[in-house]
């Protein structure tokens, strides 16, 4: 699985750190999220789909 986040959409809400917190990182000059990978360790699938499902701004790409 690999993850990636729109930063055109992304507007800093968090929630998607808060779920996944090893897969993804926030930037502490607008907050908004990245991946930290791409590839997303397969322990932390079902993290980050929940991730994905909490984004407001559907900002969160599973592919």
């Amino acid at each position: 699985m690999k993850v990636r986040v729109d930063p055109e959409r992304c507007q800093g809400h968090t929630l998607c750190a808060m779920a996944a917190p090893d897969v993804f990182e926030l930037s502490e000059i607008d907050g908004h999220s990245t991946a930290v990978n791409e590839d997303v360790p397969a322990d932390q699938e079902d993290r980050v789909r929940e991730a994905a499902k909490s984004c407001p701004e559907q900002a969160i790409t599973i592919f």
